[in-house]
């Protein structure tokens, strides 16, 4: 048996653009099978199209010299011929004659001049032959195995696609999955209204799309894939609605009934951008940025942390403040996401009592909403550690605070002043979980500290003067005069919040800062009484 072997530019798949018969030939491929895609399917259908094509392609270019020779035809005097088996090589017959082999029925013998000028013979009228079948043959390299193809090139040529296909209105999305607009089912106000009934009648839990079918009640007979897709590309465009299932499930809530917390971001997890060089962080810095789980730092988790079964963070006075966990570079991988959803809800477990919480995941400003109650029921106090690992069951992700017997510490405390800034003093404070000694501030009257950071934000305060102030304060509780950067992180988030990095860049570039090593710093002392 012959094949046919075909190969593709090395850069073939790299420069790879979409075309309108790509285009075409997908939108056929959803009218047909009546079923929503992803893109990465949708990607693999379009590179196993892609190979057949052009291996026909260069099959057509190659019969076009000729003739293909087959010994079990017959040819005469003057035919052009292609031999797949010689490469596709070519020639013309300039005789033909009887074969004679007593083994063999009748048959004859061809005299070809190849392109070249040299004179081969070949068989003809044999009907029993290996040659006498041509088959498409198996990849001759990766670039013609789909798989390989996708598994190489897919994340690019999802993009491509997605990207064509979002310039196309002829096609509808919906929870990262495709559909032709022709082949919805209409879905009108009352449908719309129906569902929003279903969903208040709720009080606020997610239902699934297969969950509200049953009351909506779209006309009989239709696919069910095709119903339920029909109805939630309708809900997406109702702004009544929200989709918040994590990816691979669609969930929907009505926005009215989302925490506000979850709708707008909380005032003290608000960042204001602040100025500064990256290039400056020494190694040490970077380390410590890498360590303190800032939703807002542009880091990358380590090798040795992406399979960590559980992670121990510190909690920040914004997150305490606002029932809040970051969505850091070592913690994003314990919660929900989505291909679409701002917003994602899942279930929050109490790692002590089993008790289960609604929790939400903002996407776009990377935080967890949901813990309020639980830090105000387990007495957690910022700087405290919280453990977050899976959960047992998918969409729960287990939360508990690091064991710590029940006892009066002595530790960092926020108080304000008769002049209404802060003042940090060393306090017993009932701790009843382990802390981060460098991170932990218990605050004993939080409407005070809210009403001297609103003063603060009102004043225009700016970054530079913030960071001397609260290093004075700091400074102050340590008889070396000099204050870590880790705890002068945890102080100046609680007036205004702020990632480590402007921070660490202003230590290090400012002559009002003397670093005295191992992170940690003191006021130049000219500038100190200056200041005070």
């Amino acid at each position: 048996m012959m094949t046919i072997s075909a190969k593709l530019p090395e850069d073939y798949w790299e420069n790879l653009e979409i075309q309108k018969q790509d285009l075409d030939f997908l939108h056929n491929h959803l009218f047909e099978l009546e079923t929503p895609m992803t893109v990465k399917e949708l990607v693999f259908v379009l590179a196993e199209e892609r190979i057949r094509s052009e291996q026909e392609a260069q099959l057509k270019q190659k019969k076009a010299g000729g003739k293909i020779y087959l010994p079990k035809d017959k040819y005469k005097i003057g035919d052009a011929l292609t031999f797949p088996a010689l490469e596709w090589k070519k020639g013309k017959v300039t005789a033909v004659r009887p074969g004679t082999n007593p083994e063999i029925d009748e048959f004859g013998v061809l005299t070809v001049e190849m392109d070249g000028g040299d004179e081969r013979f070949f068989a003809y009228n044999l009907a029993d032959h290996h040659l006498n079948e041509l088959q498409d043959a198996s990849p001759t390299d990766d670039s013609l195995d789909p798989q390989v193809v996708v598994a190489t090139y897919g994340g690019e040529l999802e993009k491509k696609l997605d990207q064509a296909f979002s310039s196309d209105d002829n096609l509808v999305r919906i929870a990262g999955r495709w559909f032709p607009r022709a082949l919805l089912v209409d879905v009108n106000v009352g449908h719309l209204n129906l569902a929003e009934a279903v969903l208040d009648m709720a009080g606020g839990e997610p239902l699934p799309t297969a969950g509200l079918l049953k009351d909506v009640e779209l006309p009989d007979g239709v696919n069910p894939k095709l119903a339920e897709f029909s109805l939630n590309y309708a809900l997406q465009e109702d702004t009544r609605f929200d989709e918040v299932g994590s990816a691979g499930q669609v969930l929907w809530c009505l926005q009215r009934l989302e925490p506000e917390e979850v709708q707008d971001i909380p005032e003290f997890l608000k960042y204001i951008p602040i100025d500064h060089d990256r290039a400056v962080l020494t190694d040490e810095m970077l380390e410590l940025e890498a360590q303190l789980d800032d939703e807002l730092s542009a880091v990358q988790p380590q090798p040795t942390e992406e399979d960590a079964e559980e992670v121990v963070i510190s909690l920040l006075y914004p997150h305490w403040r606002t029932g809040t966990l970051p969505v850091s570079a070592r913690l994003k991988k314990f919660f929900p996401t989505a291909y679409e959803s701002p917003r994602v809800r899942f279930t929050l477990v109490d790692g002590e009592t089993g008790d289960r919480m609604p929790g939400w995941v903002v996407r776009q400003h990377r935080y967890v909403f949901g813990l309020r109650e639980w830090y105000q029921n387990k007495e957690l106090i910022p700087g405290n550690l919280i453990r977050v690992r899976h959960g047992e069951k998918p969409g729960e992700v287990i939360v508990d605070p690091v064991s710590h017997r029940n006892t009066r510490d002595w530790v960092r405390t926020v108080i304000v002043g008769a002049d209404g800034g802060l003042v940090f003093a060393l306090l017993k404070q009932v701790v009843t979980a382990a802390f981060n000694e460098r991170m932990v501030i218990a605050a004993t009257d939080v409407e005070a500290v809210d009403q001297a950071r609103a003063q603060a934000l009102k004043n225009h305060q700016s970054f530079d003067k913030l960071v001397n102030i609260m290093m004075r304060e700091l400074t102050k509780l340590n008889p070396q005069g000099h204050v870590h950067a880790q705890e002068l992180y945890s102080a100046v988030n609680i007036i205004r919040r702020c990632p480590p990095a402007p921070l660490l860049c202003l230590l290090n570039t400012r002559n009002d800062f003397i670093h005295v090593g191992d992170l940690h710093f003191r006021l130049e002392e000219s500038r100190d009484k200056e200041v005070s």
